[in-house]
């Protein structure tokens, strides 16, 4: 009762507020996102993601390099394709010499204890820009399907590849409906028991994604008969018990992490997600988010280190146990 109890007693300076703090970021707590690219000396900055970089991967080694000296342990890598290795099939990412494949072996062989965290999906690989296979619809109805079990037998295939190559964890980020258990499967009967699963299980079609897919051209073609968005297999961003069930699918069928996607938008989502789940939760802070900050600090309307900080720690504190951010050299600069 007041005046018995002053809360303010608490925030009387910086000391008091630190020792009280309830949420506290570290390098532990971040997975570096990481575009790769063909060619040599490559360090490209990609137009719509200020100072981010696609990297070949002799850059790549050197990139790994300083992440580690600065903590960090975990990267998520994807690939550019070139556009005369894609087709509907997305045979490429089978490639045991392919992009991905490099990419994956570029950084154990550099880092043998950072951990390697792969994406697992087709629109990479497809001349369609889709998470997965396109077929004709049934006789009678016109247009192509993004088509589901056929998607996903191909992603677990995929994942093996990425096994192979020495990925200790592999990220499909398709939302094809039972590629968890298809993937785990597969893994299981090549015999890697320890190769982990990040399910992004609450990814929403959202409008925060367009740098990513510029920077690795992977958007949607605007095709007649070809569906535009990933709004049939992307969740839909009215909704939040869909993202309770999706997730809860894919714990029964064996996720080791699961993830919501995208962020600051969905933070009432990651608090439902971290309630209920058995397993560890991660959050993508994706490139719209990122590009949103960077791009009202340059206008000079806002502080950009202290909403970056903000930002991140607003998604820990809403449940998050690691965050892919493209902001973490830059936290972990700040913090340390």
């Amino acid at each position: 009762m007041f005046p018995l109890r002053r809360n303010r007693r608490l925030r009387t300076n910086e000391s008091i507020r630190s020792l009280v703090r309830e949420t506290i970021l570290s390098p532990n707590d971040f997975i570096v996102p990481l575009f790769i690219v063909e060619g040599k000396g490559v360090r490209e900055e990609i137009p719509s993601m200020q100072n981010y970089f696609r990297l070949s991967l002799d850059t790549l080694e050197k990139e790994i390099k300083e992440l580690q000296k600065l903590g960090l342990k975990s990267v998520l890598l994807f690939v550019k394709v070139p556009d005369n290795l894609k087709d509907n099939a997305g045979k490429e990412a089978l490639n045991p010499n392919g992009l991905m494949q490099r990419a994956i072996k570029t950084v154990k062989n550099s880092a043998p204890e950072m951990i390697v965290m792969t994406d697992v999906a087709l629109d990479p690989y497809s001349i369609y820009g889709h998470d997965g296979i396109i077929e004709n619809l049934p006789a009678g109805r016109q247009g192509g399907q993004i088509v589901n079990d056929k998607t996903s037998q191909f992603l677990a295939e995929m994942s093996v590849s990425h096994a192979q190559a020495g990925a200790d964890f592999v990220a499909p980020s398709d939302m094809m409906d039972g590629r968890i258990l298809e993937i785990r499967e597969a893994l299981e009967e090549e015999g890697f028991i320890n190769t982990g699963i990040l399910a992004y299980s609450a990814k929403y079609a959202s409008a925060h994604y367009g740098p990513f897919r510029d920077a690795l051209d992977s958007a949607p073609v605007d095709l007649e008969n070809i569906p535009k968005d990933k709004k049939t297999y992307q969740m839909d961003y009215h909704n939040r018990l869909e993202a309770i069930r999706e997730t809860r699918m894919d714990i029964e069928e064996g996720a080791d992490i699961v993830m919501v996607k995208p962020g600051i938008a969905y933070l009432d989502i990651v608090r439902e997600i971290k309630n209920m789940s058995e397993v560890p939760v991660a959050v993508y802070q994706v490139s719209g988010e990122y590009c949103m900050i960077k791009a009202a600090a340059e206008k000079g309307w806002i502080d950009h280190d202290a909403v970056m900080m903000e930002q991140v720690t607003a998604i820990k504190r809403a449940g998050a146990d690691m965050i892919a951010s493209y902001f973490a050299k830059d936290v972990v600069k700040l913090i340390s």
